[in-house]
């Protein structure tokens, strides 16, 4: 019987135990001992430490080494419930605070941060948040499932307040009240950073930006820089200075196998592995997807009806240019089989151009195509679907579009067909420069070409099938579906 009592016991312990610490997660982060002990991540604490010293902080950090979770989301958690570990030497507030957390999209700020910081939706609490410091979740609007306001209870008394945002909301949403802590988790546009800092100044308040340097040498990298120029060696602590960087690479934690950076580099583009796996700036020239014609140009073929189709806008006076491409989706291969190539024509001749390849097929268009004028004034967008052609706007994160396509290319899961001639042309000019930056010249269907590829997934359907009149009356046949694959 005691045998059974201390089984059960034992049982019971181990549950509560797994159950504290699925609901404090946070406190099983950076152990003073075991194989992931803190002294393990230099760089991360590094990064923490300087926080007592400097109001901006940067880490540029390679993919997988923590930056979203175990650097930006963990020091942001400590300051909104006040309780922080003895080891800890970096910035400490004795009172609740006011806090901001953001990335690029709401679906991404969502799907990432949020679920970092709360847990998955139907377990919140098993994020970085401990579940008994939730006060009062509120949701944010237009976006299923996602947050906005989070209060969290503070060791000091009182209620902290983080408020999620992105950048598609622009600089305007990041105007307002002063802020105690501000996280951008992906690096953000110089406009949104600069309205960051406003927010911060006057109560001497703390902005991290936690990326991977996927834009190169950008005017937000630029200015953490001694110089505007990269050093080959850390950066010396410049008390004077209010802002302090770090780079981690791989190299810099503990929980990275040799075999999985292994099978990780070898999923990366060329052109990104510097920043990818070291976090250093992406400065990588030459062509953009160095793939042979060879393996990605087919024989132009009658694609079945079957297959979903969808096309891509880019518009403007100087050139506009769309791409159609239809979805096999047996083998999940993408194929690029219309183009539209045309400059100073009016909205309408293009849109007759573009329903000529069938009326009922769905597109997507750049999205600054919404406030972007033409020739009268209006805007670009509404014209379009005025003249009856369906479209959303498209998803348009520059390098996840790059590296989406280079992706399908490099593994046969895009095809072009042969007659595309003017795709084939920007294709064999689509470069960047010494900088690492995209040559914004003759790429118009480049960049049909990553909305199409980020967008299909959303807008892509089958012809529907249309009413069919005979003798006995009017048939109807079932319709197209979405592809949602």
């Amino acid at each position: 019987m005691t045998a059974t009592v201390s089984r059960e016991a034992l049982a019971a312990a181990v549950a509560e135990k797994y159950r504290r610490n699925k609901e404090k997660k946070i406190g099983t982060y950076y152990p003073d001992t075991g194989p992931l002990r803190r002294a393990l991540y230099p760089k991360h604490m590094q990064f923490f430490e300087a926080g007592a010293r400097y109001r901006e902080r940067m880490m540029m950090a390679a993919n997988r080494v923590g930056k979203t979770e175990g650097v930006g989301g963990y020091e942001l958690v400590l300051h909104l419930t006040g309780e922080y570990p003895s080891w800890w030497k970096g910035r400490r507030f004795n009172r609740p605070i006011k806090a901001w957390a953001a990335g690029d999209t709401g679906k991404t700020v969502r799907d990432i941060l949020q679920e970092k910081l709360l847990g998955p939706m139907g377990d919140m609490g098993t994020g970085l948040i401990p579940k008994t410091s939730i006060m009062k979740v509120m949701n944010k609007a237009g976006i299923a499932d996602a947050v906005e306001i989070i209060m969290v209870k503070n060791h000091f008394g009182g209620v902290s307040r983080l408020t999620l945002k992105s950048y598609d909301q622009r600089r305007e949403a990041f105007q307002g009240t002063e802020q105690d802590v501000i996280l951008l988790d992906e690096e953000p546009p110089l406009d949104v950073y600069t309205e960051c800092l406003m927010r911060t100044m006057t109560n001497n308040g703390l902005v991290m930006l936690t990326f991977t340097p996927l834009m190169g040498m950008s005017e937000v990298v630029l200015s953490f820089l001694p110089g505007g120029k990269m050093s080959d060696v850390d950066p010396e602590i410049d008390e004077s200075s209010s802002k302090f960087f770090v780079i981690a690479s791989w190299d810099d934690v503990p929980h990275l196998s040799e075999s999985a950076k292994k099978q990780l580099l070898e999923s990366i583009p060329p052109f990104q592995r510097d920043s990818r796996a070291r976090g250093i700036p992406q400065l990588g020239s030459g062509a953009i997807y160095p793939v042979p014609e060879s393996e990605i140009v087919v024989p132009d073929f009658q694609t079945p009806k079957h297959w979903p189709r969808g096309f891509a806008l880019d518009v403007g006076w100087n050139r506009t240019a769309a791409i159609w491409g239809a979805h096999d989706r047996d083998s999940d291969i993408l194929y690029m089989y219309s183009e539209h190539y045309r400059s100073h024509a009016e909205p309408s001749v293009h849109a007759e151009a573009i329903k000529g390849r069938g009326k009922w097929i769905p597109g997507c268009i750049d999205p600054a195509a919404r406030g972007r004028s033409q020739r009268d004034g209006e805007q670009l967008m509404q014209q379009y679907v005025d003249l009856g052609l369906p479209l959303t706007t498209a998803i348009n994160a520059k390098e996840a579009g790059i590296y989406n396509v280079w992706q399908r290319l490099s593994y046969g899961k895009m095809k072009i067909f042969k007659s595309l001639s003017n795709w084939l042309a920007e294709f064999r000019l689509y470069r960047r420069d010494e900088k690492g930056q995209v040559v914004k010249v003759n790429d118009h269907l480049m960049d049909c070409t990553r909305y199409l590829s980020m967008s299909a997934s959303e807008i892509m359907i089958t012809e529907p099938f249309k009413k069919d009149e005979d003798e006995e009356g009017s048939v109807v046949r079932p319709g197209g579906h979405a592809w949602m694959s």
